[in-house]
């Protein structure tokens, strides 16, 4: 594995996990008040866009990084509409 794809496979985890403690949160809680619905849905489509980049280019830490940020901004964004 090349120093690039380090640097690419640390800071999607990085940028990944970020997503986790609002997650787990608002599973928890049940709270979403302070939760922007539209920042949330910004973030998941671009969290989309960039999934489908990974794809078109084939990179792998952008493809892993944005399936799973896209499946925990999609809970959070669910959970914003379902606890309006």
């Amino acid at each position: 594995m090349n120093f690039a794809t380090v640097i690419g496979f640390s800071a999607a985890i990085l940028t990944t996990f970020s997503l986790l403690p609002q997650t787990i949160k608002t599973l928890q809680t049940k709270r979403t008040q302070d939760i922007s619905l539209m920042a949330y849905l910004i973030l998941t489509f671009g969290i989309f866009l960039w999934l489908v980049y990974g794809i078109i280019k084939n990179d792998l830490p952008i493809i892993l990084a944005n399936m799973i940020s896209l499946i925990l901004s999609i809970s959070v964004l669910s959970l914003k509409i379902k606890y309006r």
